[in-house]
């Protein structure tokens, strides 16, 4: 496999779990009437803490996955799952907490002063569906691996997407609107949705169940 692929998959699978389309929402009516150096400093803020957190899950998943036991066919087979529901919620327009935040977490954050660490960088950045996602691919691609360093450089990507998403979330809500973002969360979801189902595949067929049962 070239670098470029696994690229590409890390690329979507990030983009589809971290949601740009909800971060913009939310950041918007969360800051809507913040001062634009309060909002800009928030956002980098937020994405920066995300970003720390994400790679700590790339740097030490494998061993976290070593250390209760889990193996590789179950993560993906586990993540596969996850990344499911996530692309159910997209496509239907629901929202659980895989990929943004609860109307509970969004009625707390109302009343913050600052809301970087919570809910922008964690759960809405780097929430359950990111964290997964990121454990799943960099876990397959092994530690610092060409492959791996491909894996970080799309999460990268994605993280400064999502800030570039922050500092202009208020004017892009008000041209795109409730319905464009919303047909953007749910092609990704899509795409997300047929992701998630080669990832229970490859699991699958890594366990070596499908030999068992045929034996």
């Amino acid at each position: 496999m070239s670098s470029i692929d696994p690229f590409l998959l890390a690329l979507s699978t990030f983009f589809a779990t971290i949601g740009p389309a909800d971060l913009v929402l939310v950041f918007a009516a969360l800051t809507e009437k913040n001062t634009e150096e309060q909002r800009r400093v928030m956002a980098l803020r937020g994405a920066l803490i995300a970003t720390g957190i994400l790679l700590f899950f790339a740097v030490f998943g494998q061993a976290m996955l070593s250390l209760f036991g889990i193996t590789l066919p179950a993560l993906r087979i586990g993540g596969g799952v996850l990344l499911l529901l996530i692309s159910i919620d997209m496509v239907f327009a629901r929202h659980s907490g895989g990929t943004g935040t609860t109307p509970e977490e969004e009625r707390e954050a109302q009343h913050r002063t600052d809301i970087s660490v919570f809910p922008i960088a964690t759960p809405l950045i780097a929430g359950p569906g990111a964290i997964s996602a990121v454990i799943l691919l960099t876990t397959s691609a092994g530690l610092f691996t060409l492959n791996w360093v491909a894996t970080i450089g799309a999460l990268l990507a994605i993280m400064a997407l999502c800030y570039g998403a922050m500092r202009v979330a208020i004017p892009l809500q008000r041209l795109l609107g409730l319905t464009g973002l919303a047909v953007v969360s749910r092609v990704v979801g899509v795409l997300l949705a047929a992701l998630a189902v080669q990832f229970l595949i490859d699991g699958i067929k890594a366990s070596g169940l499908l030999a068992k049962l045929a034996g």
